[in-house]
């Protein structure tokens, strides 16, 4: 496979350029070792391609956490507690997940259990590698890579994603680097506060 498009939000590429060059370097390589042909095994039951083969989102996937896990990144999860109280969110939101459950206790609330995953993370830079739907797209844009951020555990969150030349060899309803790169950039240029960088990549 290989890197045809890159969007850098917040100067995301250039934090990784100046502060994490072997990363950046590290990532173009996994994405190189990739052979997509081997992953081109979904015979699609769809109606307009039918019997069509197409690119496995489950192979590429499988690949991609096998080469990332290999060079050292591993998943990582933030717990915390949340409630029904917003005033009590807010106080407790910067405090350990065990003094966050204290708190709403103490108040006289229930703490309710939550936490957030992401699969790859290794010198505080974050990588999703995502070959699905759209909703998991912009869950990780704006909640997932922006939590981790807010919660001092990474600088930068790296989103891998298909192009659209790609994505229309895969099973429809898969979100595409051009359709996220608009959703990005429609929200103006601080929104997700978060530096990141959108990969697009193509066989």
């Amino acid at each position: 496979m290989k890197i045809v498009e890159t969007y850098s939000h917040l100067n995301g590429l250039e934090f990784l350029l100046v502060h994490k060059p072997n990363l950046w370097q590290e990532i173009q390589e996994v994405v190189a070792s990739v052979d997509a042909e081997v992953c081109k095994t979904k015979v699609s039951k769809e109606k307009k391609m039918s019997g069509k083969l197409l690119y496995s989102p489950i192979g590429l996937n499988k690949t991609f956490a096998r080469l990332l896990r290999s060079n050292g990144w591993h998943e990582s999860r933030v717990k915390y507690w949340v409630t029904k109280s917003e005033k009590l969110i807010r106080k407790t939101l910067t405090l350990s997940a065990e003094e966050q459950k204290k708190e709403i206790e103490e108040a006289g609330e229930l703490p309710i259990f939550s936490y957030n995953q992401t699969d790859f993370v290794k010198d505080r830079v974050a990588v999703e590698v995502q070959f699905g739907k759209y909703s998991f797209v912009a869950y990780d844009l704006f909640v997932k890579h922006l939590a981790f951020f807010v919660g001092d555990y990474i600088d930068v969150g790296i989103e891998i994603l298909p192009v659209k030349f790609l994505q229309s060899q895969m099973s429809s309803g898969i979100a595409y680097y051009e359709g996220e790169l608009y959703n990005v950039v429609r929200q103006g240029r601080g929104v997700p506060a978060v530096p990141l960088v959108l990969i697009g990549i193509a066989p």
